[in-house]
């Protein structure tokens, strides 16, 4: 490991790449190499090798031109990088290690790098507020504070970061335009406001950074909690005169008879009297007034099939639909029939993501449970096995039924699921 220093950046003859990948040295460089990476590529600094073999102790006392004969060895890397330029290497210790590969990282300079970044991408946002009439908003300043000491966009790449704070400061400029006055509608739909923002009709659609960013603007400016959930949202918009999408999502209804006195309560009725399904949208909750005789008892199932069914056969007790999934707009009507007293029974399917359904339904609305027992279940499968009905697997992880603690044990033994249309024919005599 002896001879003339090369420095002309020729790579090192064989036998010096042999000696250097020898095992010996493995340790050895990998500690090199995340020190000199930690130090800026500077060989400086030293690193402790312990519980040494006699292989790594050969190894290093040849490359060191020193004998090793401790279980420890300290090694400062400013030494190793001049014995590694004399010897037949004839390059330094970054050099070396850059041959040996992978390629070394500077990661402070990494770092600063990314901290510099982080400083232009807030320099940036904050001269794109002062240039909006946010900058005489008072809440403006913490709410820009609040998003950097909150990490949401250090999670981001800068130009994401930059774009995406960037269209919030301008769609909150938009909404609160101080004393400027405002050449735009003072009502806004969201896809309107999303479209002017970033192009997109969905650019603030629920779960979007745009939106959360927006969303904590408003909350801001009105001393408000950040919402939740989704009805709390969608409040939250309409007090920054923003009109939430209120039409594309519908919960499935039959056999309603509202008492109120308006066009909408008698259409109801009235698509009632004719057996006819109605799809109800939010926008529509939003003005019905859906006060039910008393004493109404409201059917609740899973899937449409069983609307169908009821309508095709002239049933007449009032049903909703899950439709699969109880969404905000599902628990929203579900929660104003609640208000208006009426009582729910309900009835899904007999699998484990019915089960859990079921739960959150009854457990929010204290319904009871439609033949949607233990005995149910063993009745169900029991007939389908006679029929020669084809069966389905019951698969994932199981789901305690909180209405009836034998009816897991008894899916788990039989090991079938079992869908609501398996006791379609039952549903509709309780549906009379």
């Amino acid at each position: 490991m002896t001879g003339a220093d090369q420095t002309d950046g020729r790579p090192p003859d064989a036998d010096a790449l042999a000696f250097l990948t020898r095992p010996g040295l493995t340790r050895l460089w990998t500690a090199a190499r995340t020190r000199l990476e930690r130090n800026g590529l500077r060989p400086a600094g030293t690193i402790r090798l312990g519980d040494l073999d006699a292989q790594e102790r050969e190894a290093l006392s040849l490359l060191l031109a020193r004998p090793v004969t401790g279980l420890t060895a300290t090694i400062r890397l400013l030494d190793l990088d001049t014995r590694l330029r004399a010897s037949a290497v004839g390059r330094g210790l970054p050099s070396t290690l850059e041959e040996l590969g992978p390629p070394l990282t500077d990661r402070r300079a990494v770092r600063d790098a990314a901290a510099a970044e982080r400083s232009r991408v807030w320099s940036t946002v904050q001269a794109e507020l002062d240039a909006t009439s946010l900058t005489a908003q008072p809440w403006a300043a913490q709410w820009l504070e609040e998003i950097r000491r909150g990490g949401t966009l250090a999670r981001q790449d800068p130009h994401t970061a930059t774009t995406v704070i960037t269209q919030a400061v301008h769609t909150l400029a938009t909404l609160f335009p101080g004393t400027d006055p405002r050449p735009t509608p003072a009502t806004w739909g969201r896809g309107e406001l999303a479209t002017r923002a970033t192009g997109s009709a969905h650019g603030l659609d629920d779960g979007t950074l745009l939106s959360r960013l927006v969303l904590r603007g408003i909350a801001q400016a009105h001393g408000v909690e950040l919402p939740a959930d989704a009805p709390a949202r969608r409040a939250l918009w309409r007090m920054a005169s923003v009109t939430p999408d209120e039409v594309s999502s519908t919960v499935l209804s039959y056999g309603l008879r509202p008492t109120g006195g308006t066009w909408r309560e008698a259409a109801l009725r009235e698509r009632a009297a004719h057996h006819m399904e109605t799809h109800l949208t939010l926008r529509e909750l939003r003005t019905l007034t859906l006060t039910m005789p008393p004493g109404t008892r409201v059917h609740v199932c899973e899937n449409p099939r069983v609307v169908e069914a009821a309508a095709d056969a002239g049933r007449t007790a009032p049903l909703v639909c899950t439709s699969g999934s109880a969404t905000t707009v599902v628990l929203s009507l579900l929660d104003a029939l609640a208000s208006s007293g009426c009582a729910f029974a309900y009835h899904g399917d007999f699998d484990w993501p019915g089960i859990a359904l079921a739960n959150r339904v009854m457990q929010r609305y204290a319904a009871e449970p439609w033949r949607m027992r233990a005995a149910d279940y063993e009745y169900l499968a029991t007939r389908a096995q006679v029929n020669g009905t084809p069966s389905i697997a019951l698969t994932g992880p199981s789901s305690e039924a909180a209405w009836d603690t034998e009816l897991a044990p008894a899916m788990d033994a039989l090991g079938i699921a079992l869908h609501e249309e398996a006791a379609l024919d039952l549903l509709l005599e309780d549906l009379g």
